[in-house]
């Protein structure tokens, strides 16, 4: 899809830049502590625990504090009742939103959410209704200045990838959902860990903006990525690439 690559360039430099250092190891800590949770402290037995820590090495959390995250997740700490909700919607100029959160007060994350959507100008919709344009599959991030493409894009595919996407930034790596676990660990035992992974949405059907819409649309995410119950957040829009260019200009 046009523009695709930019986009993820996009996120990927938002990332680098965002200063709120402890509002990223907060909302990876949530993860890790539901993670071993649900299926327990031994990251080697628990796979959501294995990512969620490779994750937060990633973006260079302390182990003092992934250790603490594990330790509330399995009870050695009291702590919160975390659930998983996911919230969908649409945007500025009808591009479809999908919101996964994790929280320990429902009603105050639907409330907060669905004041952002309808600041601006959008809305939230119902389970489901916007689910149906996205597929789940795997992601896994590398810096472009370290790999070369065609090495990484033979790499990859001959271990399982449904394609790689290369930008100046970044190589995009996606795959199936079931194959994620396969394809990350043949990538990190060539070019170690990766920037970022996981299982993300991508839309398969795409909703064109102008540069205005595109513009709200941005800050639409920012601002429920502000939100310390959310945890990820993947549109559908997509833009031309003189437009992706004026945006990657601003960031």
């Amino acid at each position: 899809m046009a523009g695709h690559s930019k986009w993820a360039n996009i996120k990927h430099r938002k990332g680098a830049q965002d200063a709120k250092r402890a509002k990223i190891f907060s909302k990876l800590g949530r993860e890790i502590t539901v993670a071993a949770k649900l299926g327990g402290e031994d990251p080697e037995m628990n796979p959501r625990l294995r990512l969620a820590i490779s994750t937060a090495r990633g973006q260079s959390m302390p182990k003092d504090a992934i250790d603490r995250a594990i330790k509330k997740g399995v009870g050695a700490t009291d702590s919160e009742d975390y659930v998983e909700i996911r919230y969908e919607g649409y945007g500025a100029g009808g591009v479809a939103v999908i919101v996964e959160a994790l929280t320990d007060n429902k009603n105050r994350t639907a409330s907060e959410v669905r004041s952002v959507f309808t600041k601006l100008g959008g809305n939230l919709g119902e389970t489901g209704s916007v689910g149906f344009m996205f597929d789940q599959i795997g992601e896994i991030i590398y810096s472009s200045d370290k790999f070369d493409a065609d090495d990484m894009f033979e790499t990859a595919v001959e271990v399982g990838a449904m394609n790689v996407e290369s930008g100046k930034e970044i190589h995009e790596i996606i795959c199936e959902t079931s194959d994620f676990a396969t394809v990350r660990e043949a990538l990190v035992s060539k070019y170690g860990e990766p920037e970022k992974s996981g299982l993300v949405w991508k839309p398969n059907v795409t909703s064109e903006v102008d540069e205005t819409q595109a513009t709200v649309i941005l800050k639409l995410i920012d601002a429920l990525e502000d939100s310390d119950d959310v945890q990820n957040v993947y549109t559908n829009f997509e833009v031309s690439d003189d437009v992706m260019d004026k945006l990657l200009a601003k960031e």
